[in-house]
């Protein structure tokens, strides 16, 4: 009986040893494991960093890419090294994939906006967009999210579906922008006169470009005055500067050369009623 006692102690012994040893040599897999990929992933970046051409919206994504293949390259050796076989574990992987792809949809859509969006790329890291009413200067494109600065200052996530579903206005992509800056004149000034005066201060300006050449057209016949708009071409870069000193500048330029900018005004016209209330026009 005792024999027998210490037999079985001398298993159990065996089998403790034997799978502690296995989950020790798990764990330490797994620890070192997560710490590769961190650190797989910062040489990554460190190395795109050096290189000149590449696109800073790839750098993020291809380093977090490379981190999660680490880590299921990481949690398929723990498994193994548990006992677990290879065939098992790609069906439940493939189960659980199945499962997670059906409870999270809306995630996996972002994954795929995410790379239609790094692949087809309408926007870059640093370009100023709106996406149906979703704007911003973009910061960095991720497998979910896309992190943008609007521009007051305000951190803002968006969901990759939500700007890979709508149109997406790019105000970062061309070089060159034109702008329009309207101003009104009186019906009684001289229209020839208020264009040509200021289609040649539009030509002095050094930031205005030459090809397309500026223009000074009449859009509208207003209520109260001539409606002139100045359209020109400029640097992107000189885009916002430029647009509110011309706003500013059409009306000096006016005001120098003596044609008024009317405010709107309306001529109302009393028709004279009689004793029971009825029009009167002639006034008797």
């Amino acid at each position: 009986m005792e024999k027998e006692l210490a037999s079985r102690w001398h298993g159990l012994i065996d089998i403790a040893t034997t799978y502690g040893l296995e989950l020790i040599a798990a764990l330490v897999i797994l620890v070192f494991g997560w710490w590769l990929a961190g650190r797989v992933q910062k040489l990554i970046l460190r190395a795109l960093d050096r290189l000149p051409r590449m696109d800073a919206t790839l750098k993020p994504f291809l380093s977090s890419l490379a981190r999660y293949a680490i880590i299921a390259v990481t949690l398929v050796a723990v498994l193994a090294r548990l006992g677990v076989q290879t065939t098992s574990i790609i069906a439940v992987l493939g189960a659980a994939g199945l499962a997670i792809g059906l409870a999270l949809q809306g995630t996996l859509q972002n994954i795929a906006a995410g790379i239609m969006l790094l692949l087809l790329r309408p926007f870059r890291v640093g370009d100023y967009i709106d996406a149906g009413g979703i704007s911003g200067t973009v910061d960095e494109i991720g497998l979910f999210t896309t992190d943008m600065t609007t521009f007051d200052g305000v951190y803002r996530s968006v969901p990759n579906a939500s700007l890979w579903n709508t149109s997406i206005l790019n105000y970062s992509r061309l070089p060159t922008r034109r702008m329009d800056a309207s101003v009104g004149i009186a019906y009684e000034d001289d229209v020839e006169r208020a264009m040509a005066l200021l289609l040649d201060h539009l030509k002095q300006d050094s930031r205005i470009l030459s090809d397309p050449a500026p223009q000074v057209v009449v859009t509208n016949l207003g209520e109260s005055s001539v409606d002139l708009s100045l359209r020109c071409w400029a640097e992107r870069s000189d885009f916002w500067a430029l647009k509110f000193e011309l706003n500013k500048n059409a009306k000096l330029w006016l005001d120098d050369a003596g044609i008024s900018i009317p405010f709107p005004q309306r001529d109302v016209h009393l028709i004279p009623t009689s004793d029971d209330g009825s029009a009167n026009p002639t006034g008797n």
